[in-house]
């Protein structure tokens, strides 16, 4: 069955020490699908901050979620096809940051493999992608983004990419000053060492959803082999 829509995303291994605290301070571990129980953090509702990042699972975009034009078999076979010619590559360590609001982890480095990597998965996978209705361009507010953002919603269904992409694995929603001082100590914390050890980018993993609204699993890891 082809799934409601298709993301292109990388996640840490499932034996990483990332992917098991991750996933814990979400809830959810999106390779089985299973909930898990969050930290207490005092005076926050942690489950309730982490909702929307929940959903998607512990990952960063390379591509954003999608309708797929040709079914999930040929959008599969083309995400092969360019990870097989593509070579794997060291990721900097990673540190928890403020990004606009949401806490997030970010390289703490320039990695100029990861931002081709993004960029190829955007424009190869272009043909697999059902552009986005009136509602889904209406939901990114397209009258409040910059020229350049608002160009790439109109041709590639989504503002962040090429020069407008920044890596982020998305911690929390967006918070207020308040929460920010709370649960950037307290994800920091939780996570320990685990964002900052030596790791490869060595996959793309393919993220489907279901049905509108359903949380995203991952489907597959296609290792990168150029």
């Amino acid at each position: 069955m082809t799934p409601y829509r298709l993301a292109l995303y990388w996640a840490p291994a499932g034996d990483d020490p990332l992917h098991a605290r991750g996933s814990a301070w979400l809830g959810r571990d999106a390779e089985s699908g299973a909930a898990i129980a969050q930290p207490a953090v005092d005076g926050i509702d942690l489950a309730q901050a982490t909702d929307d990042p929940r959903r998607y699972g512990l990952h960063a975009t390379l591509k954003a979620p999608f309708r797929l034009a040709q079914g999930y078999a040929a959008a599969r076979a083309a995400t092969a096809a360019l990870a097989a010619r593509l070579a794997p590559f060291d990721l900097p360590p990673l540190a928890v940051h403020d990004l606009d609001g949401f806490l997030a982890l970010r390289e703490r480095a320039p990695c100029p493999p990861l931002h081709a990597l993004a960029d190829a998965c955007v424009s190869e996978l272009d043909a697999h992608r059902v552009p986005p209705d009136a509602a889904e361009i209406a939901r990114r507010r397209p009258e409040r983004l910059p020229p350049a953002q608002r160009a790439h919603l109109d041709r590639w269904g989504y503002p962040y990419v090429f020069e407008e992409w920044r890596f982020h694995v998305t911690l929390t929603r967006r918070l207020d000053a308040a929460e920010k001082s709370v649960l950037m100590p307290a994800v920091t914390a939780f996570l320990g060492d685990a964002p900052h050890r030596a790791r490869r980018v060595a996959a793309i993993s393919l993220f489907v959803q279901p049905t509108p609204g359903a949380p995203f699993t991952i489907a597959e890891r296609l290792p990168l082999r150029g």
